[in-house]
């Protein structure tokens, strides 16, 4: 097992961006737009967290390249009643892409809000039955000489 060469590859400008969701019940989405959460604010902590994970994604993902991220950028929307979104954009001059970088900032931006929120989601039995958090992909990758 080793890290993919990258020795030989001009560096290039990389972009990419990832989105995915969070489904919550309408009561924990109307907590968020209220300001009603113990913890404090989901979307910027999802914010700042989907940073953190972004810069930090080759200490996570084993055989990822550590590279020099130049810009990232993290967007939380609530898209209904019991959605939020998170889109992750990832900015570098690099041999190597950033599609795990994004991907990284978005699952763990939407992990966060799942942490801060939890306690808001059981149910009679103590289980967490409308919570899911889906669709983690990504949408957008560029990549042009410099």
């Amino acid at each position: 097992m080793s890290m993919v060469d990258i020795t030989s590859k001009a560096e290039t400008f990389r972009e990419a961006t990832a989105k995915g969701r969070i489904r919550l019940r309408a009561e924990t989405v109307k907590r968020i737009i209220e300001g009603k959460v113990e913890k404090g604010d989901p979307i910027s902590a999802a914010k700042i967290a989907g940073i953190l994970a972004a810069k930090n994604t080759s200490n996570i993902i084993p055989l990822c390249h550590p590279i020099p991220l130049t810009n990232i950028r993290v967007d939380v929307r609530i898209s209904d009643s019991n959605t939020v979104e998170v889109e992750s954009t990832v900015k570098t001059r690099a041999q190597t892409g950033v599609e795990m970088e994004a991907l990284v900032a978005t699952a763990v931006a939407l992990l966060t809000i799942w942490d801060m929120t939890k306690q808001y989601e059981k149910d009679s039995e103590g289980q967490y039955p409308y919570t899911i958090v889906s669709d983690i992909h990504v949408v957008r990758k560029v990549k042009k000489s410099l």
